[in-house]
């Protein structure tokens, strides 16, 4: 369903509304702008020069703050990963008044329209950005697998690369399926099930679930459900096992800032074991619950509702710096090993200090005594960050929602239930189309098709209820 065209401009009042709400930046002072022009000139470049290596770029077509190239080989016993990430510490330094911003805002807040960066985009979405055909420093990870895709070695550094071409997912996808694909994005896909294959084994969790998301184009705006590509999860793959191999090396060295997700509460995983007998989700003998997740389809009620309902076993996650003992939790639960943030630095300010340790341990060099200072303070700003972030794009979900059925109070609608709450009476419903997750009252059969009709959608306070129908 598409927004009419009189709504965008409402729709953007209500945007700028969620911006004060959160107390969003607006601009960057004059004296960070200034210095982001004057670094973005004299960047610190790297000795070593890797502009021979053909990297590409995977990213969401239209996007210009860039953090990841790759170049991937095979070997006679394995394959060989290089994986370029922009280089932001060659532009900002700890202590400077862009480092100090930065760390005011912890990540970029994307709304559907706009974002609020964290970087000024002279920086983000060009000098530090690896577009292509531009000489750019990068960290470049250099890491290892054997032949089934486990990390047998891994080393980065600092070099100057340069991305020969901007591909997205859907290229990709259609390259692959085809059978058109082949070098880089053939391993692509070859690596990424391997990948994917270990994460499996080892218990990791990836939920198949729709991304609710705004999309803004041509002046309108449209709300949908969006399945992932398996491009993105290949592509997401080469990412987290360049984490992996971060947070193994951070480890070793005694120092760094990890990202970690406790093991789910028993009380926790026994309730969603009985939520998928409920269901008649297949939960076998001996299986985790990556194991059960790992085929389930969200096109399925029972299935979406199960999927809903089990994300109880995948909140709690954050940030821990240590610099000394290693931390009492230094597991990510969802990935099933220790993993750390080193591949978004132009849009999450953790990924900045973590690969400089990993860059100063790499190279047999101490920690630079600015970075290893600023450690302990991570954690705590990026939860506030990652706060913001989630609580701006829930709100513009719901904002959209509401214009989107403000004119269709009374109707009723296809729905399945994803969430019950006995207590009051009430649960959540999920509509395809338009594509929305809403509270609805009456005695709901949890992951059934049921029929709802809209009693409340008011852009004003951002709200939709449904009531159960019958």
């Amino acid at each position: 369903m598409q927004v009419p065209d009189q709504i965008p401009l409402k729709l953007d009042d209500g945007f700028r509304r969620i911006e004060r709400e959160h107390r969003l930046p607006t601009g960057f002072p004059p004296a960070v702008l200034d210095e982001a022009a004057w670094v973005a000139k004299v960047p610190r470049l790297p000795a070593t020069d890797m502009t021979d290596m053909p990297f590409v770029t995977i990213d969401p077509p239209g996007s210009m703050d860039l953090d990841q190239a790759l170049h991937l080989e095979r070997l006679r016993d394995g394959y060989r990963v290089w994986y370029a990430v922009a280089d932001v510490g060659a532009f900002v330094r700890p202590g400077g008044v862009i480092d100090a911003e930065a760390r005011t805002r912890g990540e970029t807040v994307y709304l559907p329209a706009d974002r609020v960066p964290l970087h000024p985009p002279v920086l983000s979405e060009d000098a530090a950005s690896l577009l292509p055909g531009a000489d750019r420093p990068a960290a470049v990870w250099c890491v290892d697998l054997d032949a089934d895709g486990r990390i047998v070695g891994a080393d980065v550094r600092r070099a100057l690369v340069r991305s020969r071409e901007r591909l997205d997912y859907a290229y990709v996808q259609a390259a692959v399926d085809t059978g058109t694909a082949d070098g880089v994005l053939a391993l692509l896909a070859e690596i990424g099930r391997l990948r994917l294959a270990l994460e499996r084994e080892r218990g990791g969790v990836t939920l198949p679930t729709p991304e609710q998301e705004v999309t803004h184009a041509d002046g309108r705006y449209r709300l949908r459900f969006r399945l992932p590509l398996p491009a993105e999860a290949w592509n997401a793959q080469i990412s987290l096992l360049t984490g992996m191999a971060a947070a193994a090396m951070m480890l070793d060295a005694e120092v760094g800032l990890l990202r970690v997700l406790p093991r789910p509460h028993p009380g926790d995983l026994d309730k969603v074991r009985r939520v998928a007998q409920a269901l008649d989700v297949p939960w076998p003998d001996g299986a985790g619950y990556g194991a059960v997740v790992h085929d389930l389809d969200p096109k399925n009620g029972r299935q979406a509702a199960f999927l809903h309902e089990s994300k109880v076993l995948l909140r709690g996650a954050g940030y821990a710096a240590f610099d000394g003992a290693p931390p009492p939790t230094a597991e990510h639960a969802a990935v099933a090993a220790p993993y750390a943030h080193v591949t978004a630095p132009l849009r999450r300010l953790a990924d900045r200090y973590a690969t400089e340790v990993c860059l100063a341990v790499a190279a047999g060099e101490p920690v630079p005594s600015d970075v290893r200072a600023a450690l302990a303070a991570l954690p705590g700003l990026m939860s506030a960050a990652g706060r913001r972030a989630g609580a701006v794009e829930r709100a513009c979900v719901d904002l959209v929602e509401a214009f989107l059925l403000r004119d269709r109070i009374g109707q009723a609608f296809q729905a399945v239930v994803i969430d019950v709450d006995r207590r009051h009476g009430a649960g959540q419903v999920q509509i395809t189309e338009p594509a929305v997750i809403a509270r609805c009252d009456g005695d709901l059969p949890l992951g059934e098709q049921v029929v709802v009709r809209l009693s409340r959608a008011d852009p004003a306070t951002r709200e939709v209820r449904f009531t159960l129908t019958g």
